[in-house]
This record gives C-alpha cells, sequence and structure tokens, in this order.
C-alpha cells in the first residue's frame, strides 16, 4: 500500500521519514568518516612523519589511494550476493559494527603514531567500503515508492559529496592540531563510527529479494560473471558505463585540483579549499535539481545536457591560462579577480551538470535491472567505477610524465567526454529522444 504522504511535498520530506531518513545518516556518517580518516592519514604521511623522504611521502601517498580503491576490484563481487541473499538491514548494521572495530584499531594506531598499520587498515576500511556499496543503491527502490526514487537518488549523491568535502576539511584540520592532532583524530573517527552504526539501528526491514542464491567464492570467475550478468539488459550496461565515466572525470579533475591550484592558478591552500567547496556544492545543487526537472520520475532525458554541461565548463576551464606571480594569492585575492571568477563558475557548473548527469543514471540501473540480482548489478557497477579510476590515474601519469600541463590534461578529458557523450546517446537512443522530448515539454 502506499504511505499516504508518498508523493506529496519536495525530496526534503523523505529525511524525516524512518524509511528514508536513518538511511541517509548511516551512509552520510559512513562517507564522512572514510574521508575523515583517509585525509587525515595522507596529511600525516606528508607532514608528520619527519623520517620519510620527498619519494617516500609520494609513494606512500599513492599507494594509501590505491589500497582504498583495491577493495573494490577483489570484493565487490562477494558484496553484492550478501546484499541480494541476506536482509538488508541487519546487513548494514553488521557492516557499520565493522567499522567500529576498524576506527578503533585505527585510534589506537593513531595514538601510536604506527604508520604501517594505519595504511594497512585503509585496505580494510575501503573493504568495509565495498561492502556497503551493493546494499547502499538497492535498499532505496525497497523503501521508496518509484516516484521518490529520483528524490532518493539525489539526496544521497548530493550528501556523499558533501560528506567527502566536509570529512576531507575535518580531517586535515584536526590533524594540523600541534601535539594533540592525531588524538583528535582518533577520538572523532570512533565517535563517527559508533554515531553511524548508532543510526544504522532504525534503519527498518528491507527483505532478502534471493535468499536461495548460493554464495560462489572465486574473486576472478564471479566478478566476470556479474559483469557478464549486467551485460544481459544493455541499457542497464550502458549506464554503468556512463556512471564510471562520471568517477573517471572526477578523479581527473579532483586528483589534479592542489597542483593545478598551485602551478596554473598560483593560488595557496585556500583556493583548493574553495575550489573543491564549488565542485562539491555544484554536485550537490545539479543532483538535487534533477527531481525538479524531472517531474519526481525517471528521466534519461537529463543526461545528454549534463554531459553537455560538462563538456564545456570543463572545455572553459582549460582555457583559463591567468598570469602568475611568484608568491601564491589567497583565497579572497583569487576570489576578486577576473581570473577566479571564470574559474570558480567553471568548477560549480562543471560540479551541478555531474550532478544532472548522473542521478537518472543511477536511477535507471535501480528501476531497470531484475529485482533478484539488483545488487550484484551494482556490485558489477562498483568494479567498472574503480577500474575507470584507475585508468584515470594512469592516464594522467603518463600524460604529465611527458611533458604536457595539467590545462592540457583537462581540455583533453573535455574532449574524451564530448566524444563519450556523442558514443552514449548513439549506443542508446533513448537518451536523446527524451532529451528532445523534455525540452519540447519545457517550453510550452
Amino acid at each position: 500500500m502506499t504511505p499516504p504522504e508518498s508523493g506529496k511535498g519536495g525530496q526534503f520530506r523523505l529525511l524525516r521519514m524512518r524509511r528514508f531518513g536513518p538511511f541517509f545518516l548511516t551512509q552520510f556518517l559512513g562517507a564522512f568518516n572514510d574521508n575523515v580518516f583517509k585525509n587525515a592519514l595522507i596529511i600525516y604521511i606528508a607532514f608528520g612523519s619527519t623520517e620519510l623522504t620527498v619519494a617516500q611521502q609520494n609513494t606512500l601517498t599513492n599507494l594509501s589511494a590505491g589500497l582504498f580503491i583495491l577493495p573494490f576490484l577483489i570484493f565487490s563481487f562477494l558484496c553484492g550476493q550478501l546484499a541480494d541473499k541476506y536482509e538488508k538491514s541487519a546487513l548494514i548494521r553488521r557492516i557499520k559494527l565493522l567499522e567500529v572495530v576498524i576506527m578503533l584499531a585505527a585510534a589506537a594506531a593513531f595514538l601510536s603514531r604506527d604508520l604501517p598499520v594505519l595504511i594497512g587498515l585503509l585496505f580494510l576500511m575501503g573493504a568495509q567500503s565495498s561492502l556497503f556499496g551493493p546494499v547502499k543503491y538497492s535498499i532505496l527502490p525497497q523503501h521508496l515508492e518509484s516516484r521518490e526514487l529520483v528524490g532518493g537518488n539525489a539526496l544521497v549523491q548530493s550528501g556523499t559529496y558533501l560528506a567527502i568535502l566536509f570529512g576531507t576539511l575535518t580531517g586535515g584540520l584536526l590533524i594540523a592540531i600541534p601535539e594533540s592532532g592525531p588524538a583528535w583524530v582518533a577520538f572523532a573517527v570512533v565517535a563517527l563510527a559508533l554515531a553511524g552504526w548508532l543510526s544504522s539501528l532504525a534503519v527498518p526491514a528491507a527483505n532478502a529479494v534471493d535468499s536461495d542464491l548460493a554464495l560462489r567464492w572465486n574473486p576472478w570467475r564471479e566478478t566476470v560473471r556479474i559483469v557478464g550478468m549486467s551485460r544481459e539488459e544493455p541499457t542497464v550496461f550502458l549506464s554503468m558505463l556512463g556512471i564510471s565515466w562520471f568517477w573517471y572525470l572526477g578523479a581527473s579533475y579532483l586528483t589534479q585540483l592542489p597542483n593545478y591550484t598551485r602551478l596554473t592558478l598560483g593560488g595557496d591552500e585556500h583556493v583548493v579549499t574553495l575550489l573543491l567547496t564549488l565542485f562539491s556544492v555544484g554536485i550537490g545543487v545539479g543532483s538535487l535539481l534533477c527531481e525538479r526537472l524531472s517531474r519526481k520520475r525517471l528521466e534519461p532525458g537529463l543526461v545528454p545536457f549534463g554531459l553537455l554541461g560538462v563538456t564545456l565548463f570543463g572545455l572553459d576551464l582549460a582555457l583559463v591560462r591567468p598570469q602568475v606571480g611568484e608568491s601564491l594569492i589567497g583565497g579572497l585575492t583569487f576570489a576578486g579577480s577576473a581570473a577566479g571568477w571564470r574559474v570558480m563558475l567553471d568548477v560549480l557548473l562543471l560540479g551541478a551538470f555531474g550532478g544532472l548527469y548522473i542521478v537518472p543514471l543511477y536511477t535507471l540501473i535501480q528501476l531497470r535491472s531484475a529485482v533478484s540480482r539488483r545488487s550484484r548489478i551494482i556490485a558489477a557497477n562498483n568494479v567498472l567505477n574503480a577500474l575507470f579510476m584507475v585508468v584515470s590515474a594512469l592516464v594522467a601519469m603518463m600524460m604529465l610524465g611527458s611533458g604536457a600541463g595539467i590545462p592540457d590534461l583537462f581540455l583533453l578529458v573535455a574532449g574524451a567526454n564530448l566524444t563519450f557523450g556523442l558514443w552514449l546517446c548513439a549506443k542508446v537512443p533513448e537518451f536523446p529522444r527524451r532529451a528532445l522530448g523534455w525540452l519540447s515539454s519545457a517550453f510550452r
């Protein structure tokens, strides 16, 4: 039976409902904690370990980033099976309890300044996040009406990016506290993990969709199988590639943002924070606009508009080449310059059109995947996301290593996005057809 409040009001009303609010808070706190821990560790490697050489610091920083992504390649095959086989709210509580255990160990490692243990725990945190991923998106269609799903996905997407932003900032601020920084981080990660577990206790039950599923334990064979399973529905698989391309873009821009700010824009760390904030806010705004623009239903026609906006503002960002002085400028000086305004607008709208692009794709996968294997399809999506992020890093390393500048890389990414968008629209004619229909109805 449809709840009496279903379909009434905007997407924010979902936050007040037990069938969404506790889950949203649980996933928000998880993403927040991931980034507090990860960024605090990376900054500790860069500034807190005086015995490390610059080469060792660079190696450990990249190793840490890779170790967090690696579990999504290794364990997603199992995570999707578990989410299809078992009741999801109980599974979420066990996963959050695992986070508490890992963060207790992390707190002890921060207090003892044990860097090897911290790096190993980052791998375990990635494994815990890979367990949560398939549950995160497959539980929404079980708790939300179809007309609420776009709004629910928009809230999850915007909340995730804001959690990444605030977690990154919080981790950096806490670890930088003189003398007691590691102790503050230790307290924060345990407190956040406990808060996430407590909020998970209120997540309502979501029945198993395939309780008779026999678990398969061969990582390579099962990973290939779940990716192949997703290809049985071409539009779903192509939407998964579209989502993975979004993660390629995000990794390309966000990874290069600190050096781009310093070398191309002549800005200091405050400018980096400003641009990171604008990108995250942009994704949040674009995601939340999806419900209104799509009239509370799946609207694949928004995908081409999102791709076009990302291409245009990514291209303009690549073409900004301001004069750089000998000393780095701060956030206020940067924001007061014409070039600064142009870059800020580009970054904000890049994020906004990215949010407009990604929400319909996630909703499409949820609605058009077979219910009995939806979690495994989402697990396959996580595998592809991780692969695309790895490829993004490799392309950037090769291009920048050959002597190209970061703006040249951004130019390549913008051109590649246009090419990918044209290919995707050619493979899924529904996207451009619905885009034209949406455009014509918008002007009636």
